[in-house]
């Protein structure tokens, strides 16, 4: 099969569109004729090597298509069907067929448009995740989300919305993404920089009870003291690349605040099964136009490297999905 592999650890270039073997399912798992793949940070620090995977490696957390073939013991499914899934726990999205447990793919119906279903699972799913099951949000809650314009971002300040928070507030870096943010679910949205004057006039005086942060950096430690009494922040990423911020435990203690983490690969390799139904309802608020994903722009595979630059400056706005040669 034709796909784009990391021979090596290192910038955009190593990247290597060539052939490779295709894989088969085993049991529990489904081959899916993959027609298109999300593109996302993750595979970029797949490609850096701050992820250890074996060389060569074919990236990709998240692909739509058909289904190709069934391992043994998967029920509920059939050969032929459009599907999304989730394809982290084994990587392949970026190749011609990729191989996911069962639980981590979601049927479509046969007109769903695959380009902007490829873009749902990772973040769609992680937003649901990381709200209802981790964050624990209830309504009428005060939530905080950096990076409000990413791929994640988007989606947060939906799901926030429809599950019934009372103030929703966004940060971006830069002046430019604050009226993309906007577009998103979130009632007002800020510079990064500028959150810590700005969060008593946010919240009434409050401060948030929720603070989801894939930043990083001085984003995490602001965001510890952005929070109420009893509020809870989520660390889901390091995008900043900055050293890690360490936590006194007697500092939450006599704060009554909590700090958690959530990482999508893990629970899906350990718990595939938790994230299955989550999975499926963020594809089916989308499919029923509840959820807003906007595609940004569709590339060949061939040109997976262009796609990895483009996110990597920093400036690109909507999802970046790859086409693969049969489309």
């Amino acid at each position: 099969m034709r796909a784009v592999t990391i021979p090596r650890f290192g910038g955009a270039g190593v990247l290597e569109y060539t052939e490779v073997e295709a894989p088969e399912p085993g049991p529990g798992q489904v081959a899916i004729d993959v027609t298109h793949a999300g593109v996302n940070y993750a595979e970029i620090l797949f490609r850096q090597g701050a992820v250890d995977v074996p060389l060569p490696y074919v990236p990709g957390i998240e692909a739509a298509g058909r289904i190709r073939a069934l391992g043994d013991g998967v029920t509920g499914l059939r050969v032929g069907q459009p599907v999304t899934a989730l394809t982290m726990t084994m990587g392949g999205g970026y190749g011609s067929v990729a191989v996911t447990d069962a639980h981590l793919v979601a049927p479509l119906p046969d007109d769903a448009d695959r380009a902007l279903m490829a873009a749902v699972p990772s973040n769609s799913t992680t937003a649901w995740l990381v709200l209802g099951e981790v964050a624990r949000l209830r309504k009428g809650e005060r939530v905080l989300v950096h990076a409000a314009a990413g791929g994640v971002g988007s989606q947060l300040g939906q799901v926030a919305r429809l599950l019934g928070a009372g103030r929703i507030v966004g940060t971006v870096g830069s002046p430019d993404k604050i009226e993309t943010a906007t577009a998103f679910g979130y009632d007002k949205v800020v510079l990064r920089d500028d959150l810590p004057g700005a969060v008593a006039a946010l919240t009434d005086g409050r401060g948030f009870d929720v603070a989801i942060d894939p930043v990083g950096g001085a984003a995490r430690r602001a965001s510890l003291d952005a929070l109420a009494r009893g509020g809870r922040l989520v660390a889901m990423g390091n995008a900043s690349g900055a050293d890690d911020v360490p936590f006194n435990a007697n500092e939450l203690w006599f704060s009554g605040k909590g700090v958690l983490g959530f990482n999508l690969g893990a629970l899906s390799g350990e718990r595939p099964e938790a994230v299955s139904g989550v999975l499926r309802q963020a594809v089916g608020a989308v499919l029923d136009g509840e959820l807003r994903v906007d595609v940004g722009e569709v590339l060949p595979l061939r040109d997976a490297a262009e796609a990895h630059r483009r996110i990597e400056s920093g400036r690109t706005t909507g999802k970046l999905v790859l086409a693969m040669e049969q489309e």
